[in-house]
């Protein structure tokens, strides 16, 4: 039985594609060549926000483009973002049933906590990591055994929840069981491709991978 569930943020439990999408050609639309469009910018999306800079300007020193980029976010965030379906069901669900929650995210902890905070999911986190708390962000598996280690959890008996390959990546490097959502934008296949050990189609399909469902049952 599964007793710890970790999540990414952007793109898994919190919809901020569009905002994502949006502040990257608000901030590149006169520093990268035309056309620049979103298909440019979601094979990279889940890694941290100056490595997608270096991809798109090939600059190595990117901090100026990462200052706009949280700038113009902030002015976007809250009309633009909101949880993907039936995510708020699940986290109470497992809060209440005991399973340790987590969150493990490329994103800085100050947008981290906001978005949490905004939709009442803060407060059932046991731990949260942010790019800012490691020294190697995800597809490195430091971010997700920082989880691991700060909860006092089994591996064995831990999911990591995300949307990309980077997550899928990190989970396996970890050692716990990871796990991609379809609704990814990079789409079910790409995600595939990095061996994720289950796929879900609709947030509540993790109880039956927790065993929720039968545990009630019994």
């Amino acid at each position: 039985m599964i007793r710890t569930v970790l999540f990414d943020l952007d793109g898994t439990i919190i919809d901020t594609n569009e905002l994502i999408i949006e502040t990257f050609l608000h901030v590149l639309q006169d520093i990268v060549p035309s056309p620049f469009t979103r298909e440019h910018i979601i094979p990279s999306m889940g890694l941290t926000l100056q490595e997608q800079f270096r991809i798109f300007t090939k600059r190595d020193n990117v901090d100026d483009l990462a200052a706009a980029y949280r700038a113009y976010n902030l002015t976007r965030h809250d009309e633009l973002v909101q949880p993907f379906p039936y995510v708020k069901e699940v986290v109470n669900r497992f809060a209440t049933a005991g399973i340790q929650l987590g969150v493990v995210t490329t994103k800085v902890r100050k947008s981290t906590e906001r978005a949490l905070g905004m939709f009442e999911l803060f407060e059932q986190m046991g731990v949260i990591v942010t790019v800012d708390d490691v020294t190697h962000a995800k597809p490195h598996p430091e971010p997700v055994l920082m989880a691991v280690k700060a909860l006092n959890a089994d591996p064995a008996t831990t999911l990591m929840v995300g949307d990309s390959p980077a997550d899928i990546q990190s989970a396996n490097a970890a050692g716990v069981i990871s796990c991609g959502v379809a609704w990814s934008l990079k789409g079910e296949q790409v995600l595939r491709q990095y061996n994720p050990s289950h796929i879900i189609y609709d947030m509540r399909d993790l109880y039956a991978i927790v065993g929720l469902e039968c545990n009630e049952g019994a």
